[in-house]
C-alpha cells in the first residue's frame, strides 16, 4: 500500500472476510484478494463493450475518466471481459436492470490492492476514494442504459436491404 488512505481502504475491504489477513497476504503477493459480495459491497458486472460504448461520446480522454465522472465511485476492470462497479451491499436484492448483473451475497469477487490502478490484468479503473465510498446504483444503471443505446440502433431505424 502506498498511502494511509490506501491502508484504510484496504482495511475496510479486507474486513469483509472472517480472516482479513488473508486479503492482505494475497495483495502482498501481488495478486488480487477474493472477497465476498453482499457483506461490504455488491458489484454490478458490466460488459467491456457496454462501458466503452457509454464512454464513446464522452468529453473525457479515457474510459477511466468517464467512469469517474459518471459514477463517482470505485470500478474494478478485468480488461478481457468486465468492469465491476462496487455498489452498496444488498443492491442485488432490488437491482432491476437487465443490461448488467448485480452480484450479491453468495458470490465472490477478485479485488486488486487499493493502489493498483495500472495493470494488464485485474486493476482499479477508478479507485475507491475513501473507505465505504461506493457507486450509486442508479448511476450504474444509467451508464449501462447509455452504453446499450449506443450499441443498439433505434427500433425505427431502417436497415439496408441486401
Amino acid at each position: 500500500m502506498t498511502t494511509t488512505n490506501d491502508d484504510a481502504i484496504g482495511r475496510w475491504l479486507a474486513a469483509s472476510l472472517d480472516a482479513p489477513a488473508d486479503a492482505w497476504a494475497a495483495w502482498r503477493e501481488g495478486s488480487h484478494a477474493m472477497l465476498p459480495a453482499g457483506v461490504r459491497f455488491d458489484a454490478v458486472r458490466l460488459p467491456v463493450e457496454l462501458v466503452h460504448a457509454a464512454a464513446a461520446d464522452s468529453p473525457h480522454a479515457t474510459v477511466a475518466e468517464h467512469l469517474t465522472a459518471a459514477l463517482d465511485g470505485p470500478v474494478i476492470c478485468d480488461p478481457a471481459r468486465w468492469y465491476y462497479a462496487l455498489v452498496p451491499a444488498r443492491t442485488s436484492e432490488t437491482w432491476t436492470s437487465g443490461l448488467a448483473r448485480c452480484l450479491g451475497f453468495g458470490t465472490w469477487l477478485g479485488v486488486p490492492r487499493p493502489d493498483l490502478t495500472e495493470h494488464a490484468l485485474l486493476h482499479w479503473s477508478t479507485p475507491m476514494n475513501t473507505p465505504g465510498a461506493l457507486c450509486a446504483p442508479t448511476a450504474v444503471a444509467a451508464l449501462a442504459e447509455r452504453g446499450h443505446e449506443h450499441l443498439i440502433p433505434p427500433a425505427d431505424q431502417e436497415f439496408p436491404r441486401p
